[in-house]
């Protein structure tokens, strides 16, 4: 635990050279993954994270040091390295007195993964397997995850804030290979949450994210080659949200704004996407993969409108960054552990549910594309320009979906697409996913419901 009069001592002499300000991020973590491959367990580990990193402000300028060392000599020596670095002013500094607070707790823990037998955890790998492999004789091989970690942080700094809080992140991982002898492809599910090992008993189905991970291996093996040219694109709902996160919803970080590195600085206000569509970062779903009670700088998280009926409404914004917006914190400062320094990050972010039927969705398009599952992808965040893989994609024809294709890629521009969308379904779900940026990698969902692009570059064959 932080010792409270350690971490005054050392935020006043952080301050000491100049500084206006000074955080102390604390963090003790245990880490697990076992994993099994067809009918072998072939990794079992545990990891424990323990440190302090320690920030230091003087106006827009900032410094930030970390250490696994937090004894109260250790945090003293990461404040004096950052008074140093910060300035040279000399004088008494602040007084800082810090004040516990209760945080609330939103996110239910009833069984603590790390407490859960190992024979039961592989029990339920063996099973995964055992069903995917049981779907078909072309499941050359399945390859089952399970990723938790329980995160205990407190955060301190010098306008008094002294709050604590612990996470608990629960993961499966399913992956099937589809082999016919000369090529293969591969289908994959996630399901997570901020959530105990109760997600694997009561609130997911495994045997179901196996049987479907399967199946799309095997449906984009016998898959033809995707013809390439400018089509409507319908994109279903969970991970296909991920063409928004990455294509828009960096691009209302502030870590981009501030800058000047969006396509969507500037335009407050102003319509940046079709009026079908709504879109939320939510940080208070409870259990939710990206859900937290406080962000990485102690401030409540927030369910936050990111644009509504079109119109750019937020960003998302920490306390650095909103420094140079002049702006409020939204409760969006993130971070993967205590070595990096907190920006603003995507939690749940997703487009809401809209009041299109589905069925009429894809029986008003007579040719294009339906992208039934996302893959990876890369996007400038300046430019909004993206392209992304389809995972599991089909033709449509007549208003009808045809035959499945493989090899299909959208390209586009995170600004041109939102503009394009002319349908929005009524059941929004959402995913699961690891999202890498400069404060490294979290866990974000990104979800929508079904939506249909009136237009899109889809890459194939000719």
């Amino acid at each position: 635990m932080l010792n409270r009069s350690a971490a005054e001592q050392a935020l006043r002499r952080a301050v000491s050279t100049g500084g206006d300000f000074a955080e102390i991020f604390y963090e003790d973590t245990r880490r697990s993954r076992l994993s099994q491959t067809d009918d072998r367990i072939d990794t079992a580990t545990t990891a424990r994270v323990h440190g302090a990193g320690l920030r230091v402000y003087k106006g827009l300028n900032s410094v930030y040091v970390h250490s696994n060392d937090t004894s109260a000599q250790g945090l003293m020596k990461l404040a004096q390295s950052a008074a140093d670095a910060i300035g040279s002013v000399k004088g008494e500094g602040m007084n800082v007195h810090l004040t516990g607070a209760i945080v609330k707790n939103i996110h239910e823990i009833r069984q603590l993964p790390m407490d859960v037998p190992g024979a039961k955890r592989a029990a339920l790998l063996r099973n995964v397997c055992r069903v995917a492999k049981a779907e078909s004789s072309e499941i050359a091989h399945v390859t089952a995850a399970l990723n938790d970690w329980e995160q205990h942080v407190t955060i301190a700094n010098t306008e008094g804030m002294f709050k604590s809080d612990i996470r608990v992140y629960s993961r499966l991982m399913t992956q099937a290979i589809a082999s016919n002898g000369r090529e293969n492809q591969t289908g994959s599910v996630r399901n997570g949450g901020m959530i105990g090992f109760e997600l694997f008993d009561q609130l997911t189905d495994p045997e179901a994210d196996a049987k479907k991970a399967a199946q799309q291996a095997i449906a984009m093996l016998h898959a033809d080659f995707c013809p390439a040219g400018v089509m409507p694109v319908i994109i279903d709902g969970g991970f296909g949200g991920v063409i928004f996160h990455e294509a828009c919803g960096h691009s209302l970080e502030a870590t981009s704004v501030a800058f000047g590195n969006s396509e969507f600085c500037g335009k407050m206000g102003q319509q940046i996407a079709s009026t079908k569509v709504t879109a939320i970062d939510d940080g208070t779903i409870p259990n939710g993969w990206g859900s937290e009670n406080i962000d990485d700088e102690g401030t409540p998280t927030t369910r936050l409108v990111l644009i509504e009926n079109g119109i750019l409404k937020n960003y998302m914004v920490d306390r650095l960054n909103g420094r140079r917006m002049n702006m409020a914190v939204t409760g969006s400062a993130r971070r993967q552990d205590y070595s990096f320094a907190p920006t603003s990050r995507m939690r749940n972010t997703y487009i809401a549910a809209g009041d299109d039927d589905e069925k009429e969705i894809i029986a008003s398009c007579p040719d294009g594309l339906y992208a039934k599952e996302m893959g990876g992808g890369s996007v400038n965040p300046l430019t909004g320009e993206f392209n992304f893989a389809v995972g599991e994609g089909y033709l449509i024809k007549n208003g009808k979906i045809d035959r499945p294709v493989r090899g299909a890629t959208l390209i586009g521009k995170g600004g041109q697409t939102i503009m394009k969308i002319d349908r929005v379904g009524r059941k929004m779900w959402m995913d699961t996913g690891m999202c890498g940026s400069a404060s490294g990698s979290i866990p974000a969902n990104v979800g929508q419901p079904m939506i249909r692009v009136t237009e899109m570059t889809v890459g194939g064959r000719k």
